[in-house]
């Protein structure tokens, strides 16, 4: 095989490759329950919840928001309705001074 044939099957492949890592689920295209299991076992997940818009997506309790941040509620277009998620945000600060 020509290693100028090689050399483009390579890159194609990777080029494929490349382009599925950068894909994000899109939660419009999963149930509630899917979202909610796929955000707990990865623990922090990038979705992509409508045509222009993605964000990243955490569990409840643990360590995925960066400090001053904290999960905050969340709802986000699924298959079968609007789903309640967390997202890192910092939480507002309603106390008199």
């Amino acid at each position: 095989m020509p290693i100028r044939r090689i050399a483009s099957m390579t890159a194609a492949i990777l080029l494929a490759a490349t382009g599925l890592a950068d894909a994000r689920p899109d939660t419009r295209t999963m149930s509630c329950d899917q979202l909610q299991q796929l955000i707990q076992s990865h623990r922090a997940v990038v979705l992509t919840t409508g045509p222009n818009t993605y964000d990243r997506y955490v569990r409840q309790f643990g360590n995925e928001c960066d400090w001053p941040e904290v999960p905050m509620s969340a709802y986000v277009p699924t298959r079968d309705g609007s789903c309640p998620v967390y997202r890192c945000e910092e939480p507002v600060n309603n106390f008199p001074n």
